[in-house]
């Protein structure tokens, strides 16, 4: 594929793996799962859950800047949680970085998470 070209930004967490912040193809870009990391020091962020959240949130802003688009132009979140009672505070949180018409979502229970964070999420956002 011609059009496909990696996202990267010093602004977000590097890849702690063999993935991309994000893969630009064509007007699509794909953002590799964010989780609570302090991009300067790769370290979690203090705190408590919502502490953790904003950083993921802060983190995808900034790939979504790299790749030229905005939060609200995400159009499918993915979010994983190892505890589901923290629902309503992801839904709090997020409330405060996206506004009408939301992406379509989806929230999901797992067992675990690396470096053992509470959250991670990915997204698929369309450049207009």
């Amino acid at each position: 594929m011609t059009n496909k070209s990696v996202i990267q930004t010093e602004n977000a967490p590097q890849a702690i793996g063999t993935y991309s912040q994000a893969v630009k193809a064509g007007d699509t870009v794909y953002l590799s799962g964010q989780i609570p990391l302090v991009p300067e020091t790769m370290e979690v962020v203090a705190g408590d859950f919502a502490a953790k959240t904003r950083q993921v949130f802060e983190n995808l802003k900034a790939v979504c800047e790299a790749a030229g688009g905005e939060l609200k132009d995400i159009v499918k979140l993915n979010i994983y949680m190892t505890d589901l009672e923290n629902f309503a505070t992801v839904n709090e949180i997020m409330a405060t970085y996206f506004e009408e018409p939301y992406p379509a979502r989806a929230a999901v229970g797992v067992s675990a998470l690396p470096k053992g964070v509470p959250v991670e999420m990915e997204a698929v956002m369309v450049l207009t």
